[in-house]
């Protein structure tokens, strides 16, 4: 069957089960597009490439699957970049397919011309540029197939214009096959054991969750792990969800804006096992000084994480589904400690430090929209987040029952992840309720894509946090810089009802802490997109709070 490269791509990412990609059309896509037209792969027209490739990222974390993206060449394709370095350090698989000059002006400083694959290669999992139409459908199982596997992450293919053009002999793809390619990295259960007899002799042990239990799926292995062996629970920013909020083995997030107790919990322990976290600076403040009077066990299904930031006791390379199994199975047999004083203690700590929750008369606080959000829907709904003090806010107060329901930008902290993200987490699963949570800050990098919103009449919730300033980084300067308050507040803001309204969505404000709730009852109620602009006082801020450098004993409550 002869088809043009273009409509060879198309049929290609049909075969592989791709039903849905995010983009927007230019020069060198023109044929692509051409070809999207008689497709049966839905395509979602974006306001930005950025969009494009959050959209992409967030229908992969909601569980759609490799998320799927277009740009065209130079602009378009470099626009894609800040979307691809968040997958990449969040480990989300996306499939970014670019247009590119032909391949006779490749070189040239044709026009819209950009060395895309040199520009992403340290973004990506793998690159590659078709030269032939036949070329393509093995290109497109290989590219899903490297992104989706292992540790997953970004990958790039770029097409020229002539190759969308040529026409060629379609041939569905063979077996994927790439021998200098670990779809399944080497595990080493060598120090399982030795795992184990340190977890038995544990008195004060904690589990550290993080994002690679979603990569794993090993969430019911991670339940049963911590109710067996009653070892409570820290998560990581991405590994919220993982266990279920209202667990009572769970302590909550930890790190530089985590829990006092979680925290507290971590200085304590005597054993510390980490399953599917990268140790980053986020987590741990002051790395030379985190779990000093501790084991630390870690387990990571990529080896290069192991002792690339802390000096673990024992490490084991493997799958964190597979690797809890090995390990409850062994350790139970063994474990002849009760732990029920040590959660005892645990839930004390909470208790004696919680979250705070003050409150001014006619004045509406963070904690308390989150609380009215989580009572209206149970915490049944897919929550994301653009970035700064609302975000850390969600993560803190946010009650999310359920993995792969709190998606929001960890490794890159990308302000406009949120907006975007929300778009693909709709398609992914279009029958939960999605809300995106934004500061007045974050919210203006994308909000452009609320046109997306009404023009696919998307049932997304926008909850707007406004405080009139970049909350987070004013924090910084209240805190450690005197009050210098360089840049961050602002002197005029949009209004915001309005910009939504302007493009199609509903808007209304939200000013009192009395009728809240019925706001956000009437917001989820509405058959389609709403922002609910909610005005926060300016000098609410994050808390706790550990500085940067410094540990987590030093954090400020």
């Amino acid at each position: 069957m002869e088809l043009t490269g273009a409509q060879i791509l198309m049929k290609s990412l049909e075969d592989e089960g791709a039903h849905t990609v995010f983009g927007l059309p230019g020069g060198t896509v023109i044929p692509l597009y051409d070809a999207v037209y008689d497709s049966p792969v839905k395509h979602v027209l974006v306001r930005h490439e950025q969009a494009a490739a959050h959209a992409a990222d967030g229908f992969s974390r909601a569980g759609g699957g490799v998320g799927v993206c277009f740009a065209t060449s130079g602009p378009g394709a470099t626009n894609l970049v800040t979307g691809i370095a968040t997958a990449q350090m969040d480990s989300s698989p996306m499939l970014a397919i670019t247009g590119q000059v032909s391949t006779a002006a490749i070189g040239t400083d044709a026009f819209q011309e950009a060395f895309i694959l040199g520009i992403s290669m340290p973004i990506v999992k793998h690159g590659a540029q078709a030269r032939a139409p036949e070329d393509i459908p093995q290109m497109v199982r290989d590219a899903l197939f490297i992104a989706s596997t292992g540790r997953p992450g970004p990958v790039i293919l770029d097409l020229p214009v002539d190759v969308q053009k040529a026409s060629g002999r379609y041939m569905p793809a063979c077996r994927t096959n790439l021998p200098g390619y670990n779809a399944k990295p080497p595990e080493d259960l060598s120090r399982l054991s030795e795992a184990a007899e340190l977890i038995c002799g544990a008195k004060r042990p904690v589990i550290i969750a993080g994002n690679g239990v979603n990569v794993s799926g090993a969430y019911e292995q991670l339940k049963n792990f911590s109710e067996k062996l009653q070892i409570p629970v820290a998560t990581s920013l991405l590994g919220k969800g993982t266990i279920p909020g209202d667990h009572p083995n769970y302590m909550g997030m930890m790190g530089m804006h985590g829990k006092a107790a979680a925290n507290r919990a971590l200085v304590k322990a005597d054993v510390i096992i980490a399953v599917g976290t990268r140790f980053s600076d986020r987590l741990t403040g002051r790395q030379a000084e985190f779990a000093r009077e501790s084991r630390v066990i870690h387990i990571d299904l990529d080896a290069a994480e192991i002792r690339k930031n802390i000096d673990t006791n024992v490490w084991i390379a493997g799958d964190a589904g597979r690797v809890l199994d090995l390990l409850s199975d062994e350790a139970a047999g063994q474990d002849k400690n009760t732990r029920s004083e040590w959660l005892a203690e645990v839930r004390r700590l909470d208790k004696s430090e919680p979250l705070s929750r003050h409150a001014e008369s006619g004045v509406i606080h963070p904690w308390q929209v989150f609380e009215a959000l989580d009572g209206v829907t149970n915490g049944d709904v897919i929550v994301t987040t653009e970035v700064g003090q609302h975000q850390m806010w969600a993560a803190q107060y946010h009650m999310a029952k359920s993995p792969r329901r709190f998606l929001t930008s960890g490794g890159l902290g990308t302000m406009g992840f949120g907006l975007p993200a929300s778009i693909g987490a709709h398609f992914a699963n279009p029958d939960l309720p999605i809300v995106c949570v934004a500061g007045d800050g974050s919210a203006m990098m994308n909000i452009q894509e609320l046109d997306t919103y009404a023009r696919y009449k998307l049932p997304i919730k926008v909850l707007l946090f406004d405080n009139n300033c970049l909350g987070m980084v004013r924090q910084w300067q209240q805190l450690f810089f005197n009050e210098r308050f360089s840049n961050t507040i602002y002197s005029r803001c949009p209004d915001f009802v309005k910009i939504a309204q302007g493009m199609g969505v509903e808007a209304y404000e939200a000013d009192d802490p009395k009728t809240l709730r019925q706001a956000i009852e009437r917001a989820i109620g509405i058959d389609g997109p709403v922002l609910v602009h909610i005005p926060i006082p300016q000098s609410d801020n994050v808390f706790p709070m550990v500085p940067a450098g410094a540990s987590l004993e030093e954090m400020i409550l």
